[in-house]
């Protein structure tokens, strides 16, 4: 196949354009100078001047759960707690009695200045007896309905976990880190065989929006299994490096098996371990002595020791200063022992960091694996409880600039899995009609195009394979409408995903076009 009079990014700072793209196979077979009779027959593929990019790679997902999101009751974007419980109000009377309610996205500090959290008292207005969990955007705060309490007896403390009480001691409703998940796990997750059929239809959605690889960061809940499932019954299309929890060390261990292995779809990924909680639950662990500490300092340096020694590098939940300075102080900690096997060490969010730790991570080699969306969704929780700290907050530019290895992800369901609303976050500082916040901290294009390609296959030691358009690289690749390289940053929004291909085959959207 050759993909003929288009703008071709290979996204290689040797080659920054071509006309067009051979395909051979699953293969990149050339680019510039490429004619037809270059392949046996080959297939010629207009483009009529549209843009091939290498598909897009997401560097933190969490697939499952974004997957199963897109079927429950959505709350994010709502301005008022009174929108976002008559949303619950009409998701629950279609619902049969006794079924879960499920939904996701609610934040309070998107409810107005001061807006205070939902109850269980609330949510029991709406919901009446059913049993009801609802997952905060962040991932991190829980709010359910008394008949799910209900199911717990009274269980609700764990280690690395908060339970909201009121003025009478009573749970409020809300769960949040450890406490939050613990009882998602045992109430209220979906069945396997619902996910399994929530992910089919979210890599649907994922290949419209270009995206051909993921980091899926739901090793705790299964996710590797259910991905497993997919690729017996032939119907993974995308390509996964799953992360693993710490708890599956001694496993990985016995069997042998490194970062890495697996096959062209499904690989073992990093160890994913939380140091602490988020911006939005109030829970990231900062210098001032506020927030959460779910793995110390110590006890991270015990895990990379662990996972170096079989051959796996860890990723590092970090939101606060004060987590992110324990990460880094873990990895120089260990440095000789995880330098020497060539791990590519990564800080999952770094999403404020003290300025002395800013050039850490390209001093280390440790890659700051972001997610520019939410620069752009936290800018005013940022504002309102990092104001004395907004020089390190979402600081990528200065991260860049240091000379860090930066990664973009979308966090999804945190945010949607939608990398060009990534890339334009990174580029404006903005996804709405509000000038862009903190411009300094703005990324050029291609910047933002490579963290988002090239960057996260380097991470999964994919390099040589795919990430870039040149010869010998996996034919996967994503066509948008126009160049975004000769759009003004105010068009950036108008992109639309043409096509996307995995592999040498079209995935979504086959040619021939309008």
């Amino acid at each position: 196949m050759i993909l003929d009079n288009g703008v071709i990014r290979p996204m290689d700072r040797f080659l920054p354009s071509a006309r067009a793209l051979a395909i051979a196979a699953d293969r990149i077979a050339g680019g510039v100078g490429v004619h037809e009779s270059a392949l046996p027959s080959p297939e010629v593929v207009d483009l009529a001047g549209r843009c091939v990019l290498p598909g897009f790679n997401d560097a933190h997902v969490h697939f499952a759960q974004w997957a199963a999101a897109q079927r429950e009751v959505r709350l994010a974007g709502l301005s008022s707690s009174a929108d976002a419980f008559a949303r619950i109000r009409d998701a629950a009377a279609h619902l049969p009695p006794g079924a879960w309610l499920r939904g996701r996205g609610w934040r309070a500090g998107d409810w107005g200045p001061g807006g205070a959290e939902p109850t269980r008292a609330e949510l029991d207005t709406a919901v009446g007896d059913r049993p009801a969990a609802l997952v905060s955007r962040d991932s991190h705060s829980l709010l359910v309905s008394t008949a799910a309490l209900a199911l717990a007896g009274g269980d609700l403390e764990t280690p690395g976990g908060v339970v909201e009480r009121d003025g009478n001691g009573g749970p409020t409703g809300i769960l949040r880190e450890e406490a939050a998940w613990r009882f998602l796990d045992r109430f209220a997750r979906p069945s396997a065989a619902e996910l399994l059929d929530a992910m089919r239809e979210g890599q649907r959605i994922a290949l419209r929006r270009g995206v051909t690889a993921i980091h899926d960061m739901d090793g705790e809940l299964g996710a590797l299994d259910l991905h497993q499932r997919l690729v017996a019954e032939g119907s993974l299309q995308l390509r996964v490096l799953q992360s693993q929890p710490p708890s599956r060390l001694p496993a990985l261990r016995a069997l042998g098996l490194r970062s890495g292995f697996g096959g062209p779809h499904l690989a073992l990924g990093p160890i994913k371990v939380f140091m602490d909680g988020t911006l939005g639950s109030g829970t990231a662990r900062m210098l001032d002595g506020s927030g959460i500490q779910i793995t110390s300092r110590a006890e991270l340096e015990e895990i990379v020791r662990e996972a170096a020694e079989i051959g796996y590098p860890v990723a590092v939940h970090a939101i606060g200063d004060a987590a992110n300075r324990d990460a880094l102080d873990a990895f120089a900690a260990t440095r000789e022992l995880w330098e020497l096997k060539g791990l590519r060490q990564r800080i999952e969010h770094a999403q404020c960091l003290h300025p002395d730790d800013l050039p850490r991570f390209a001093e280390l080699g440790v890659a700051a694996s972001v997610q520019f969306s939410h620069a752009a969704a936290d800018r005013d929780l940022a504002d309102e409880r990092w104001g004395g700290v907004l020089e390190g907050a979402f600081a990528y530019r200065s991260l860049v600039e240091s000379g860090a290895v930066v990664a973009n992800g979308s966090d999804a369901p945190i945010e949607e899995l939608d990398p060009l609303a990534g890339i334009r976050a990174a580029v404006t500082r903005t996804l709405d009609e509000r000038p862009g916040w903190r411009t300094e901290e703005a990324l050029a294009l291609w910047e933002a195009v490579e963290a988002s390609t090239t960057t996260p296959a380097w991470l999964a030691h994919e390099e040589r394979r795919r990430g870039r358009l040149i010869p010998g690289q996996l034919a996967d690749l994503v066509v948008l409408d126009r160049d975004p390289f000769a759009c003004p940053a105010d068009e950036l929004a108008a992109i639309q995903v043409v096509a996307t291909m995995v592999g040498g085959r079209w995935l979504h959207n086959p040619p021939p076009w309008d």
